[in-house]
């Protein structure tokens, strides 16, 4: 039944497929790959980076990763000086549920911090692997 149907609309079956790897060609460019929360903790711990997490204040104070930088993604063009001290390390952009982290790693890198990237399912795979947060 399936067979018969996808040979019948063959134009929309190769549509789609086009859709669909388009959408993931913009989405790969956009801001790079999404790093696993263990390559996240990796390069962080073993570079000297830092977790950049991008939520509005509030939110943060409800639980974040230990050591994080707070700079909610409307503020960060004009603080991007906050970060500068990271410019040649990791940045790992979090987000709530990694959608967000991607426009904000796209204007890092386009600020020159080359090494920005986002994590993977943001604070929501973090809580969902019980990882540890801090609240404020």
């Amino acid at each position: 039944m399936i067979f018969q149907f996808m040979a019948e609309q063959w134009i929309l079956i190769a549509g789609l497929a086009t859709t669909l790897t388009m959408l993931a060609l913009h989405e790969s460019r956009k801001a790079g790959p999404a790093l696993s929360i263990g390559e996240a903790v990796q390069l962080v711990n073993g570079e000297g980076g830092v977790f950049l997490d991008i939520r509005e204040a509030q939110e943060f104070s409800r639980g974040h990763i230990t050591a994080a930088l707070n700079i909610p993604l409307a503020s960060l063009p004009g603080r991007l000086g906050e970060l500068e001290k990271f410019r040649e390390k990791p940045i790992v952009v979090v987000c709530k549920m990694g959608q967000s982290a991607g426009s904000a790693t796209k204007t890092l890198r386009q600020q020159s911090f080359p090494r920005a990237q986002k994590l993977s399912g943001g604070m929501m795979e973090w809580d969902a692997q019980k990882l540890p947060v801090v609240t404020l």
